[in-house]
């Protein structure tokens, strides 16, 4: 991971435009290829940023990130007070609490519950940013990667289209379906989802342990 502290202005190109004028931010460069831009607040969240695959152009005074569909970001680079790289290695992913794991567990045993036919793969499916929840088969046997989660946001939207960027790489394996199952979706996630081609699937964790609900008829 590469991090640069500079003086910088930021500007995006593609299917809107956005501008960021000069100030001192944060510009970190991950191994994956992703390139984001922060400030000294905001939370978590980047100002702007290029997810990946991009690619990074260098000069002096200005970067240029573009990406598969021409998408640029440009950051013109005033002054620059820091430039570090440091070797991070395979992160080995979150450990999900015992309700996401457990969810992991009962729906790579009721694949039925995306579809007619489908089979398990593997749990836990490795790649080098970090394991798959679960990689199957559709009924026409093309692969499924299924990011489970108990309530999912735009993170794990993130996430999981990171996974198929990379999986698409591989002749083997390639067309890799998504799907995002978790117990909640929220909306924002569930757009982002769809419009990248990501099926969602709210999946309720009573009935898949078999547990009746009180009050109702069947």
């Amino acid at each position: 991971m590469r991090l640069v502290i500079a003086r910088c202005s930021v500007d995006y190109g593609g299917r809107l435009t956005a501008h960021l004028p000069s100030a001192l931010r944060l510009l970190i460069v991950k191994a994956d290829g992703s390139v984001l831009v922060h400030s000294d607040g905001g939370s978590y969240k980047p100002l702007n940023w290029m997810s990946p695959p991009c690619r990074l152009s260098e000069q002096p005074d200005k970067w240029t990130v573009t990406n598969k569909a021409g998408e640029t970001l440009t950051i013109n680079i005033e002054e620059t007070l820091s430039d570090t790289s440091v070797e991070l290695g395979v992160d080995p992913g979150l450990v999900k609490d015992g309700v996401e794991a457990h969810l992991q567990e009962l729906l790579a045993e009721q694949l039925h519950l995306l579809g007619d036919g489908w089979r398990l793969i593997r749990r836990e499916y490795p790649t080098p940013i970090g394991p798959v929840d679960i990689m199957c088969r559709d009924n026409s046997g093309e692969h499924v990667a299924v990011e489970m989660k108990r309530q999912a946001g735009i993170d794990a939207v993130e996430q999981l289209t990171r996974y198929l960027e990379l999986l698409n790489r591989d002749p083997l394996l390639s067309p890799v379906h998504g799907v995002l199952a978790a117990q909640t979706i929220k909306l924002q996630a569930r757009t982002l989802a769809e419009d990248r081609g990501i099926r969602c699937v709210v999946l309720d964790y009573d009935a898949m342990r078999g547990i009746e609900r009180e009050g109702t008829l069947f």
